[in-house]
């Protein structure tokens, strides 16, 4: 039987919160977590409650809620923090937003802290192979799947695209690759290498028992209202296996293409070729270059209202309103060929399909843009005019290809200068923003090859790539270190980077 408590033994409710159940009289307050509360109260006691324990700026202590359920709970709370707590009403989202910082800031407190092996038991927890891992739950886990969940909350937070658990003789090192380049974060323990590969295996729904083969997997976490998606492969090496996890945040926002760097010209000749009947555009660069950012950015410029448009990825990033979108998956026979040969039979007028790897789907790509449909798709090349010996070397006759092709576009992503590093002495300043490295964030750079009569015909012809790339620079055609050396000059990156990234283009 559960007992009573008197009000008047903590002091909790009196005239003032009454006042103040209503909603928060100074909604303009900066309210700050209370850290005895946080350390005390899993993040799952106050999404269920709505409710959490916080300071105003002049250090009044408060039950902060959004909801009735507060009133049931604040004199426990009260009697366990041993303070008054008034209660203030604040909006369900600005709530949310302020517990979910209070947690993240408590995991983030975790990371620091040292970890011991633990026995594989402790980390076969069905539950922690089922649904959405939260992150920001670090209360009642094991040693070492707090130490996971903070190498990828922190990942996270330095807007990391990938993470390596690299295994040495003495230790496994932790590395993420931050605006394309990785960093060295942190040394795991040689003992509790095992664990850690395990514990992510099993998110990834992975065969723990094998090690001697290669394997990939899919896992899906969420930071507070962030739902991160998670590529694993595993990969065995002498020194044990080596893990890496691909970060998706499904949360982040689109980009549009006046948002991704391109220069004016480049905007409106690009916005023009996209607004095609019908047609191939192909938009190039090596993994990680932005290329499926910029044809996301395509696709929302398009009126999908009256047009039919299908995508075929691999992995969906983004969910595009109005347009269906279909994930690749081979292991069950679902390639981007067979997957485009099901997508004609959809009478579609736009297809975007994610990449072109074979002389299949290349066949078809063609073949689709010929018959009536705009196609956007994706190559590895060094530049734009490599893309067109790319598709004759798939086999693609060179007639097709002339008659077929609209556009290529090539691009990369250069590191911004950091704007708290900005106008220091020396590039290499040191600041938290940064890291140190003197950029923080991304931005494109571009190269486009519109296709006229007289470059169709040098492909017809079977023409070099240089050739060709000469002919369209005689008809304006800016290179990626033309593009590259204009933002030099602005102050958004620095000649180096530009020769980091370019480095290839000019080999």
């Amino acid at each position: 039987m559960t007992q009573s408590i008197d009000r008047s033994e903590v002091g909790s409710v009196d005239c003032e919160s009454e006042a103040a159940r209503t909603a928060d009289p100074f909604p303009a307050r900066r309210w700050t977590p209370d850290q005895v509360f946080v350390r005390r109260f899993p993040i799952e006691f106050c999404r269920r409650h709505q409710a959490l324990v916080a300071t105003d700026d002049h250090g009044k202590f408060s039950l902060l809620h959004s909801g009735e359920a507060a009133s049931r709970i604040v004199d426990n709370v009260g009697r366990l923090l041993g303070r008054s707590l008034p209660l203030t009403e604040l909006a369900p989202e600005a709530l949310k937003v302020l517990i979910n910082q209070a947690y993240e800031a408590r995991a983030t407190e975790l990371q620091s802290q040292s970890t011991d092996a633990v026995s594989l038991d402790e980390l076969l927890n069905p539950a922690s192979s089922q649904g959405r891992d939260d992150l920001l739950e670090t209360d009642a886990r094991g040693p070492v799947v707090q130490l996971v969940n903070s190498i990828l909350l922190d990942a996270i937070q330095q807007r990391a695209s990938d993470v390596h658990l690299q295994p040495f003789e003495d230790s496994m090192v932790v590395r993420m690759r931050i605006d394309g380049v990785l960093v060295e974060v942190r040394k795991i323990p040689k003992s509790t290498q095992d664990e850690v590969v395990s514990r992510l295996k099993v998110a990834g729904q992975m065969n723990i028992a094998e090690k001697r083969l290669p394997q990939d997997g899919r896992a899906t976490v969420c930071v507070g209202d962030r739902v991160i998606d998670l590529r694993l492969a595993s990969m065995p090496t002498s020194y044990g296996e080596r893990v890496v996890v691909r970060l998706l945040d499904k949360s982040a926002r689109m980009y549009s293409l006046s948002e991704i760097g391109m220069d004016a010209a480049t905007l409106q000749r690009f916005s023009n070729v996209i607004h095609a009947e019908h047609g191939l555009v192909l938009v190039t660069g090596p993994t990680g270059s932005g290329k499926s950012t910029t044809l996301y950015g395509a696709l929302t410029q398009l009126d999908t209202s009256t047009r039919n448009a299908v995508t075929l990825e691999d992995p969906i990033e983004y969910q595009l309103d109005g347009i269906s979108q279909t994930q690749i998956n081979t292991k069950k026979g679902m390639t981007f060929a067979s997957g485009l040969r099901s997508v004609l039979r959809q009478d579609p007028d736009i297809i975007m399909l994610g990449e072109i790897r074979d002389e299949e789907t290349a066949i078809m790509a063609v073949q689709s843009a010929l018959t009536g449909h705009l196609v956007f798709s994706t190559l590895h090349t060094n530049d734009a005019a490599s893309a067109v010996t790319r598709m004759l070397d798939l086999g693609i006759e060179p007639y097709l290809v002339s008659s077929s092709l609209l556009a290529v576009l090539a691009q990369r992503l250069v590191r911004r200068v950091c704007v708290q590093c900005h106008g220091r002495s020396s590039i290499q300043s040191q600041c938290d923003n940064c890291r140190g490295t003197g950029y923080h964030g991304r931005e494109g750079i571009y190269e486009l090859l519109v296709l006229d009569d007289e470059i169709r015909e040098l492909i017809q012809k079977r023409a070099h790539a240089s050739h060709i790339r000469d002919t369209a620079i005689t008809k304006g055609m800016r290179l990626l270190r033309d593009s590259g050396l204009e933002k030099v000059e602005a102050g958004v990156t620095t000649s180096e980077e530009i020769q980091r990234v370019t480095m290839q283009t000019s080999m």
